[in-house]
């Protein structure tokens, strides 16, 4: 029988200023003997200085990937592979996490060295330049050079939150990386590790007292204060804008989309994630533009939508835990399509949002959907890990646990409840759009004409397809040459 205790939670607010002199605790003891802990201090990218984007996410890397005092970065490697196990570090807007998991049997050995990256990091110079070359081909090749789908969903971010402390990609870029120095690293895990920045998270059947003690081990660090992330709203686009990224690819990715004032825990999220999921579910075949756009027209892999940060998307069916925001973004994610048909895909998922934003969603609708959230919540949840970082979400958000808290709330939901919220938080016009495609100019152009783009086919379709994509390819997508924009990938994350 698990048992869950949260010591203490972080009020919900935009600007998050906790006043906590010691380390949170939360525990989901059990008695697995798999035992998983979990390190997060609320601290990001939100907190990188404005001359020094991915400074957060440096700093975490130089933790969970590199030496500590005491051993080296291969020590760690050579007594971790035994065990079967690592350090898994990332870090986002408001959270840094160090993850990891480990037998009963190895735990001392694991603790050791997991509490000593934190507590004690080695510092090496030939550490730092490792993780930072790591970090500038993370942009440069990963992301940039063979990642169309993610590049088109951060740059989405960057542009919507410019000028907003959330206003740059977590890895920073290129240029500012190249200046930083391990003295930076210091610094900043000097200020931002604190007691007060850190919830401590642990999972399984650890014996008696080893909660206490890791309390008392991270007692060590400064008392404070905690991150204050004071948050403007993001600006609010008046008409409909685009950003085209120019690459030598062969198809065409499209993300788009804009603010919502809505976050988890909040009184319409639930009505608005069961909009959000029958719109178009993660990797899921049961969504609206997933059946209108693949498997009806046959246009490309999967279309699917978002109320919530999801990194790494086209990698994981789950959201990893512990990227905890407070205001977010409404996303549609267009998986890449060929050039001929790619203004024509965009204007579809545009035309399928304005006819959810209208007319709402069926009660038989509403009821499907309902009852998948209800089970998907279990998967969210399927491990203890993952159990435990929502236990740390939820702590921050300042609300009950997530399973609990979401299968409650979509009991008590209404379909009237549902498309109140679609009125209110979403619209079809005033979009962000970002598209990553070869011949930008060309794109603009059709982007910006009055032509129309018909959809070309390689087989026959039913009468009431063609019908529709009538209307579909001269869908007014209310564009004007000065609101398209174009950059080459290559100063993209680069300045």
């Amino acid at each position: 029988m698990t048992r869950l205790i949260v010591y203490s939670v972080v009020a919900a607010v935009a600007s998050v200023a906790a006043v906590h002199a010691e380390p949170r605790v939360v525990e989901l003891q059990g008695k697995s003997p798999l035992v998983t802990i979990r390190l997060v201090f609320t601290t990001g990218a939100a907190s990188d200085p404005a001359d020094k984007p991915g400074l957060a996410s440096l700093t975490a890397q130089m933790l969970g990937n590199a030496g500590t005092k005491t051993l080296t970065y291969k020590q760690i490697t050579d007594a971790l592979y035994p065990m079967a196990t690592g350090i898994y570090a990332y870090s986002d807007k408001e959270m840094t996490t160090f993850v990891g998991q480990t037998h009963i049997d190895n735990l001392e050995k694991f603790y050791a060295i997991m509490r000593d990256a934190v507590l004690n990091p080695g510092w090496r110079p030939e550490d730092f330049t490792r993780v930072r070359d790591d970090q500038v081909n993370a942009l440069r090749v990963s992301l940039r050079g063979n990642n169309d789908e993610e590049l088109g969903k951060e740059v989405l971010y960057n542009v919507i939150y410019s000028g907003h402390p959330y206003g740059h990609q977590d890895m920073g870029t290129v240029s500012a990386l190249q200046k930083l120095t391990v003295a930076d690293l210091q610094a900043f895990h000097h200020q931002h590790y604190t007691q007060a920045n850190l919830i401590i998270g642990l999972a399984g059947g650890y014996p008696a007292g080893f909660a206490a003690r890791v309390k008392k081990d991270f007692a060590t660090l400064p008392e404070g204060p905690a991150d204050s992330f004071t948050l403007p709203q993001p600006a609010t686009l008046t008409h409909n804008q685009a950003m085209l990224v120019e690459k030598d690819t062969r198809s065409v990715a499209w993300s788009l989309g804009f603010p919502v004032a809505l976050k988890r825990g909040d009184p319409d999220f639930a009505a608005l994630l069961v909009a959000e999921s029958w719109l178009g579910q993660h990797r899921e075949s049961g969504g609206d533009l997933y059946n209108r756009m693949r498997e009806l027209r046959g246009l490309n892999y999967g279309d699917y939508a978002y109320i919530e940060y999801f990194p790494n998307g086209m990698y994981q069916f789950e959201p990893d835990p512990n990227i905890a925001r407070h205001q977010q973004i409404f996303q549609i994610w267009i998986r890449p399509v060929e050039p001929p048909n790619a203004v024509f895909a965009l204007r579809l998922a545009i035309f399928e949002l304005d006819k959810l934003v209208k007319h709402g969603i069926s009660g038989d609708d509403f009821e499907k959907t309902r009852s998948f959230l209800s089970k998907y919540v279990n998967i969210l949840t399927k491990t203890k890990s993952a159990e435990l970082g929502y236990a740390i979400d939820s702590a921050y958000y300042g609300m009950p646990e997530y399973n609990q808290y979401l299968k409650t709330s979509l009991a008590k939901l209404t379909v009237d409840d549902v498309n109140r919220a679609v009125k209110k938080y979403l619209h079809a016009d005033n979009l962000q759009i970002v598209g990553i495609a070869k011949d930008a100019a060309a794109m603009k152009a059709a982007l910006v004409s009055a032509a129309t783009t018909p959809i070309h086919y390689n087989s026959p379709k039913p009468q009431d397809i063609l019908d529709e994509d009538k209307t579909v390819e001269s869908w007014p997508l209310n564009l004007k040459p000065d609101d398209v924009k174009i950059v080459p990938v290559a100063s993209v994350f680069e300045n």
